[in-house]
């Protein structure tokens, strides 16, 4: 009795898989095209891709850092009319930025805002340092503080204050000292003494080897001589 009873169910299991195995074989051959139409597709979009980034992304970025090597000389030399315009012969940030985009590196806009800085067009300098969004920890602090200078500048002390906070928040170290000093300095200007003296504590606590903190007495002691 148990045999027949084993018998019947292997051939109920049997029944089943025979089941789906033909359903799966009616599924296929409905939508068969379908599938591999879409499967086509995907190996077509791919393949697409990799061409792309290998025949014209890629020679486009070589050719676009190539075209920076130029700008880059001059901006380390403080030309930064030059780097950032050009002069007929080879490309300014400006120009490089506008053929290329971020194919030359995302510090193209770090450079070319700071060139802006330093021209006195803090308007555009603001523009392009908020395009910057490298990962370097350093480079990064350095556009938010330049982004502060530029509102500091433009006598929005307010904003750049929280630019400056932001800069010293990203960096632990000499660096850190300058932004923190910058903040003060405008806490000043805002008239609230008393959160600039925390930013020139904090100088004289943290980084009292760095060139601000040789200087931050003199800071600490008139804004404390002023609230006696």
């Amino acid at each position: 009795m148990a045999k027949i009873d084993n018998r019947k169910q292997a051939e109920i299991r049997q029944e089943k898989v025979i089941e789906q195995v033909s359903k799966t074989e009616e599924f296929f051959n409905k939508y068969g095209n379908i599938i591999w139409g879409c499967l086509l597709a995907i190996l077509i979009i791919g393949l697409g891709i990799l061409a792309y980034a290998k025949f014209y992304l890629q020679p486009k970025k070589a050719e676009a850092m190539e075209q920076t090597y130029p700008a880059e000389t001059s901006f380390r030399s403080g030309e930064y009319d030059l780097a950032l315009n050009g002069d007929g012969n080879v490309l300014g940030f400006s120009q490089v930025i506008e053929d290329y985009g971020s194919k030359a590196g995302k510090a193209v806009y770090l450079y070319a805002g700071i060139c802006e800085l330093n021209l006195g067009n803090y308007e555009q300098a603001i523009a392009y340092l908020k395009k910057y969004n490298g990962k370097d920890g350093i480079l990064a602090a350095r556009a938010l503080a330049c982004t502060g200078d530029a509102y500091s500048a433009l006598e929005d002390y307010k904003t750049a204050l929280g630019y400056y906070e932001k800069a010293a928040a990203r960096v632990d170290d000499m660096y850190a000292a300058s932004y923190l000093l910058k903040a003060g300095v405008v806490c000043e200007e805002l008239g609230d003494n008393a959160r600039a003296l925390e930013f020139y504590k904090k100088i004289k606590d943290k980084y009292p080897q760095s060139k601000e903190g040789y200087d931050i007495d003199k800071y600490i002691s008139r804004i404390e001589s002023q609230s006696k």
